[in-house]
């Protein structure tokens, strides 16, 4: 049936939230199941089927923010029809390459004719997505135009932009070994390399842009405006950054690096700095808010702040879900100053890594019915103190024929020690022990939370119905107004 006026996009917009927030459980567990099982020391390799979860993920955020302008200002709804096919069939892709066997990854299923059905599937949907396109194109034209590039519609068509860019970056490098088999007869692969180049610059901007986005109001916003909403959150970021660059010693001995000595270090500096901005930017917007609640109800601040996200849980937890990103950009801002060092180590023998010292107790072997296991025992001295002990495994499973790692890792919120036991030097006996100091991960899986726990609260039916109309030379956005 045919919803009247824009029903249909409300409805399509809050089912997008449910399957984007389950979507992103499922692309951080699958993180978290490479770093805890697969035991070569990192969350994310660009593998093709960790890229094939990511490219509707970043399709159904373009939709999420770029659904607000159809909803507000009745434009983009081409682009936004086009977003919600593309994310479906980015899905259905995805199935595809774990299943058709035409990428190599330890992520997909063996080789079958299966995939072949997918592709046919894919092919339909294709078509269908057209067919209805061509048939509601009338039903599809913009209301307004762009009036100002200082506005809140010019900042999410920005974001979109950059989430498109990411998406075609991430699929051109998924592709790109079938692609050049097609052309040269044999594949190139496309590592890791080239996607951090790219996407790191395009994360940069995005973090950027969801600073200002809350800080412009609809249709234009004049400089007095972005200058007042913005100067504070600027300062701040801007502090964090000199108290980083002033103190490179100590900022570099925090993790072990000298600093300015890679460029992925000024990211990380930039990832830590744009993230401050954007959290302090949130932060301001629940103030300002609870301010204007605790002049009319009589109320404390924090107080006042739970009851305007419950006036409008879209909107806050929206901000809420982007506090989560910046935990997480943090996290992943600490991968710049990973460390990684592999040593063989017999009874009493010492790893160095950072400030930890590790000692070798004992190791051994045991056969049990179903596996063979050999470990080692591993005491943790940091300081000259003893403050932990690990236990690296390594398995092999009799029935399967295959190995499994048990991951040793002493997680902190400022560094993982993450131990692996690599196997035994044959001529000697001895294990071969890899350690990785990897920091400031345990934000990352702690940033998923708070995205999960904004995105169920967006979900949430607002306490009170908000009704605003916006003027039309509105400066800024009204406290509760939907957005």
């Amino acid at each position: 049936m045919r919803y009247p006026g824009e029903k249909w996009i409300h409805i399509t917009r809050r089912w997008t939230m449910v399957t984007w927030g389950f979507l992103t459980c499922g692309v951080f567990l699958g993180a978290h199941w490479a770093y805890r099982v697969l035991g070569w020391g990192g969350y994310w390799g660009w593998d093709p089927v960790e890229n094939a979860s990511l490219l509707p993920w970043l399709t159904g955020t373009a939709f999420l923010h770029s659904v607000m302008m159809q909803e507000k200002r009745g434009m983009l709804k081409v682009w936004n029809m086009w977003l919600i096919f593309v994310t479906f069939m980015l899905c259905i892709f995805g199935t595809f390459l774990t299943r058709s066997g035409v990428i190599s990854s330890v992520h997909a299923f063996a080789q079958s004719s299966i995939g072949n059905w997918f592709l046919t599937f894919l092919i339909i949907i294709f078509g269908v997505c057209l067919f209805f396109f061509i048939k509601n194109h009338s039903h599809l034209r913009s209301e307004h135009k762009l009036e100002s590039l200082a506005s809140r519609e010019s900042s999410f068509l920005f974001n979109n932009l950059l989430l498109l860019v990411a998406c075609f970056t991430v699929l051109w490098g998924t592709l790109f070994p079938i692609l050049s088999e097609w052309v040269k007869g044999h594949k190139i692969t496309v590592g890791p390399p080239f996607f951090n180049r790219v996407n790191i610059p395009i994360a940069l901007m995005l973090l950027l842009l969801t600073a200002l986005g809350p800080l412009l109001a609809w249709r234009r916003t004049s400089l007095e405006s972005i200058r007042r909403n913005f100067l504070w959150p600027a300062l701040g970021a801007l502090s964090v950054g000199a108290f980083l660059m002033l103190t490179p010693a100590r900022w570099g001995s925090v993790f072990g690096m000298k600093p300015w000595e890679d460029i992925s270090y000024f990211y990380s500096l930039m990832t830590i700095m744009l993230s401050a901005l954007v959290g302090l930017t949130v932060v301001s917007e629940f103030v300002r808010g609870g301010r204007v609640i605790r002049r009319h109800t009589g109320q404390n601040l924090p107080a006042s702040m739970v009851h305007l996200a419950h006036r409008n849980t879209r909107r806050y937890g929206g901000y809420i879900v982007h506090f989560g990103v910046i935990v997480v950009m943090i996290g992943f801002a600490g991968s710049a100053f990973n460390q990684d060092k592999e040593q063989e180590m017999g009874f009493g023998d010492q790893m160095n890594i950072g400030a930890y010292t590790l000692v070798c107790r004992s190791y051994t072997q045991e056969d049990n019915p179903n596996y063979g296991s050999e470990w080692a025992i591993l005491d943790v001295f940091k300081g000259g103190e003893q403050i932990a002990t690990l236990n690296p495994e390594r398995r092999f499973y009799k029935a399967s024929q295959q190995t499994a790692t048990m991951v040793a890792d002493r997680s902190t919120p400022k560094e993982d020690l993450y131990v692996v036991y690599e196997g035994q030097n044959q001529d000697t006996g001895r294990p071969i022990i890899k350690a990785h100091l990897n920091p400031l991960v345990m934000w990352i899986w702690a940033g998923v939370w708070i995205m999960i726990a904004g995105t169920i609260l967006a979900l949430v039916p607002s306490a009170v119905p908000v009704r605003v109309a916006v003027p039309a030379r509105a400066e800024a956005a009204p406290v509760g107004a939907g957005d």
